[in-house]
């Protein structure tokens, strides 16, 4: 094919060119693999500049394929030690958001692993990690101190089936009308968020917290530089988990934060009758349970797709949360939805993308929860809280905030980016936050452009004089 010419190829980006030339005997399948490596390399330097990539999606060079995977030993550890790391970040989040949402830190610790299970082959986003969520844990917690935690069974396998009934009717496609200054008040409110639910874990007057934090941070920004084939995360964990247990240091632990006793629960029983009364008292709660984790479900599944320049099915992704969150209702206890951070930590600090990353995650999270948990309960919180810190600096979108991207921007984006950010922070409820925004931008361009109008008006006379 091509053969006897000489091709010259120009990839125009938009702070600079490419040129590659191929002689005799070029063959189609060396050009396009070194222009994909060339063009995936750059905007992975560069994502702010990701204007190239209009190449079908089938034709990029896809880790994120289980056969693939499998085939390639390098992939499947990658994968799996993502998956470990994943696990290690989902425990004190998940415990911390039993708290809010009053019930057994072990309910949502099971409830995580079915999920995490679940979504791992039902879902439309590979290597996005789904958990019990904050802010599920935020809807919940009104209704079980209200009512009782007997009522979460019920308003779980109705949110469930909202969920299932939302994909099945094509309803996810509506997500691809959020504006794009909604989206990026979503990422900021987000990183804030997680930063400052870190704060208390290091902020101390014990320089051995404040010592292991700094330490967490150096290790994870500075080992991979010579060690590329374990997570730096992992390394922390680990040897600073050593550290601590065989100097006999006391401190904060992940034990400290809820029950690890081991062993697996039953099936979830049903304690209230399925009546009217109960209709009731669950329908609000199971209502926004659904909304609430759709909506912060598809807006992770679309920001993943953004970071790894590969699509996702939202359709199925929803219809899986549904079937996730009814498994989870039977078995945990308790319902989920993606996690953010969590799926930041799999995605760029494992550099997970396939199903096995979740996978890997949900079975070392099972480990850990049973056979393990009395090694897990001894890693100190201040390493966790070190990585997360650092989840929550990659997440936070630093590009939306420069002087010269605020200038260039329209008043109505930045403002209603603002708003986003002010009303997720001030709740707590990143869904709360994105319908904020969304009504804020639906509003605010037109008065914007009525007193722009009326200030041009005010300026004419004195230009003519």
């Amino acid at each position: 094919m091509f053969k006897g010419y000489e091709i010259i190829v120009i990839v125009k980006f938009n702070d600079g060119l490419f040129v590659g030339d191929w002689g005799f005997d070029w063959q189609s399948a060396v050009f396009l693999a070194t222009m994909l490596h060339f063009v995936i390399a750059r905007t992975e330097a560069c994502p702010n500049l990701r204007t190239v990539m209009s190449l079908p999606h089938s034709s990029l060079p896809d880790e994120g394929r289980i056969a693939v995977v499998l085939r390639s030993p390098s992939l499947f550890i990658r994968e799996t030690l993502a998956g470990v790391i994943t696990a290690l970040a989902l425990i004190p989040e998940v415990i911390s958001f039993s708290v809010v949402a009053g019930v057994d830190p072990k309910v949502s610790l099971i409830a995580s692993v079915v999920l995490c299970l679940a979504l791992s082959v039902l879902g439309g986003r590979p290597a996005m990690v789904t958990a019990a969520a904050g802010s599920v844990a935020l809807v919940i917690g009104p209704m079980v101190h209200q009512h009782g935690v007997q009522y979460i069974l019920p308003a779980v396998m109705m949110a469930g089936g909202i969920q299932i009934l939302f994909g099945a009717l094509g309803m996810a496609r509506l997500m691809r009308f959020i504006p794009q200054s909604v989206m990026t008040g979503f990422v900021n409110a987000l990183g804030i968020l997680i930063f400052f639910a870190q704060v208390p874990h290091f902020w101390s007057r014990s320089p051995l917290i404040v010592g292991l934090f700094v330490l967490t941070l150096l290790i994870v920004l500075w080992v991979p530089r010579y060690i590329k084939s374990i997570p730096s995360p992992l390394i922390a964990i680990v040897v600073l988990t050593l550290f601590t247990v065989t100097t006999g240091q006391i401190l904060p632990t992940v034990g400290d934060e809820g029950s690890m006793s081991g062993g697996l629960p039953g099936l979830t029983q049903l304690l209230v009758p399925l009546n009217l009364d109960t209709l009731s008292i669950i329908w609000p709660c199971a209502l926004s349970i659904a909304f609430v984790g759709l909506l912060e479900s598809l807006l992770t599944a679309k920001l993943v797709d953004e970071l790894t320049v590969t699509p996702s099915g939202k359709r199925r992704e929803s219809i899986g949360l549904g079937i996730g969150n009814i498994m989870a209702g039977l078995y945990g206890g308790i319902a989920g939805c993606a996690m953010i951070g969590q799926t930041i930590v799999n995605v760029e600090m494992g550099k997970g993308r396939s199903r096995i990353s979740t996978l890997a995650a949900g079975i070392v999270l099972l480990v850990l929860v049973t056979a393990l948990s009395e090694v897990m309960a001894k890693i100190p919180m201040a390493v966790l809280a070190g990585i997360m810190a650092i989840v929550a600096i990659k997440t936070f979108s630093w590009h939306s905030i420069q002087p010269a991207t605020v200038k260039g921007a329209p008043i109505a984006e930045t403002v209603v980016m603002l708003i986003t950010v002010a009303a997720t922070v001030s709740t707590g409820n990143l869904a709360i936050g994105v319908l904020g925004g969304i009504i804020v931008m639906a509003i605010l361009p037109a008065q914007i452009k009525r007193r722009h109008e009326l200030t041009s008006e005010k300026s004419s006379p004195a230009q003519e004089k």
